[in-house]
């Protein structure tokens, strides 16, 4: 059937009028193609635009000869628009490595970076329903377990931005139905048709044999309430789970005594806690590190450090990992906010330095201590745990908050 587009439009008004309530300023992702130029055209439309400042940014891999092009067709439909529009260009570089994924990656950062300096409280992205039964497929055919086959979720926190999925209850045909009754233009990516490209294929074969998007978009979503379960009956486990100093500890009879799944949940949030990774380890490290912990054997897993001693699961940062780190403005190993630190300051982990200090007094294991950040001025060692001052102080970055977040929602 035709497409309604006052139909469409309510539904996607309501996404967003859900979605961006409390938000202060709206970043529009937006490629040039059918998705996300749909997007754009209905931010224009949408009742709501009023309460928020919107700009648009288009990242430009410069992965094809028309993509700059591209890019300021985009500047100039955002114009049309009343929208302020940048385009943020990317390097590919020597091209080792998946293209794609660092494509992704690199898109991810760049787009958080240009939102964090205009103050956009939310990024919007145009995936659709198309791309939840894509998703699921893909995922499928690598062995991905229930987070995987989730349905995408509108919401989702990483790189300090909220990223927000308003069209997930749209199909992408129905969108490019509703361009075309509001007469506007859009550039279909020839890579979308590249059977190089995983997705591609894939849309390939859903179109050979006649499966429905929403029919596997619902069966995503059916995936996602079990989930929700299984989030639910984590929550008895960490009752009295504790952050400290950027580490966690968990009760160790009560991991012991959970089913397999829930234990593994468990382990893949606690190591995103301490890294602050925005993807979970692989299953194979995961699977490893569980059959370590069944042994009662300390395991390391994505530089983390597992370690069952006693009633205790102690979770902390591998202190190799630790001596590899860097500091991001004020912010170091992902782990510890430093703040007081001044011009020659340098961060680093204690180390072999721990054999200098009474790490007994911190509360932590040898090997714990090991991780922790110490500032190194004039040729001396600060702990600015223990001896903060001239505004020297190091605090975590996560709390208990951050832990549960990431436990109900990875």
């Amino acid at each position: 059937m035709p497409t309604d587009p006052k139909e469409l439009e309510r539904r996607a008004f309501v996404a967003l009028d859900r979605l961006t309530d409390g938000v202060s300023g709206l970043g529009l992702a937006v490629s040039g193609g059918g998705d996300s130029v749909a997007l754009m055209q209905l931010v224009s439309r949408w009742p709501g635009r009023s309460r928020h400042a919107v700009s648009v940014a288009t990242v430009d891999h410069g992965l094809r000869a028309a993509s700059a092009g591209e890019a300021c067709g985009v500047a100039r439909g955002a114009a049309r628009l009343g929208f302020p529009h940048q385009t943020i260009r990317w390097d590919a570089g020597d091209g080792r490595g998946n293209l794609m994924a660092r494509a992704r990656a690199a898109r991810l950062r760049l787009l958080s970076d240009w939102a964090g300096a205009r103050g956009l409280g939310a990024v919007l992205l145009g995936h659709t329903r198309d791309d939840v039964a894509e998703t699921l497929l893909m995922r499928l055919g690598r062995g991905a377990g229930i987070d995987g086959l989730s349905a995408m979720t509108e919401r989702r926190a990483s790189h300090g931005v909220e990223w927000l999925r308003p069209l997930l209850d749209v199909g992408r045909q129905e969108l490019r139905d509703w361009l075309r009754q509001t007469d506007a233009s859009w550039i279909e990516d020839p890579t979308n048709e590249d059977e190089s490209f995983d997705r591609a294929r894939i849309r390939r074969v859903m179109a050979e044999m006649g499966l429905d998007p929403a029919m596997l978009a619902l069966s995503a979503a059916n995936i996602a309430e079990a989930r929700a379960a299984l989030n639910a009956a984590m929550l008895p486990l960490i009752e009295d789970a504790e952050a400290r100093l950027a580490a966690l500890v968990l009760n160790r009879p009560r991991f012991a005594a959970a089913p397999a799944e829930l234990r593994r949940r468990l382990v893949v949030a606690a190591t995103r806690f301490v890294t602050g990774g925005d993807y979970p380890p692989r299953r194979s490290g995961v699977d490893h590190a569980l059959q370590s912990l069944e042994a009662g054997t300390r395991v390391t897993l994505d530089g983390v450090v597992l370690d069952p001693s006693g009633d205790r699961l102690l979770v902390h940062r591998e202190p190799a990992a630790a001596t590899r780190a860097a500091l991001d403005a004020d912010r170091w190993d992902n782990r510890w906010k430093i703040i007081g630190l001044r011009k020659g300051d340098r961060v680093a982990a204690l180390g072999d330095g721990v054999a200098n200090l009474d790490w007994r007094t911190l509360g932590t294991t040898h090997l714990e201590a090991q991780a922790l950040p110490v500032v190194v001025r004039d040729g001396r060692i600060i702990l600015p745990l223990r001896e903060a001052g001239d505004g020297l102080s190091a605090t975590p970055i996560r709390d208990m908050l951050d832990f549960r977040r990431i436990l109900l929602g990875h």
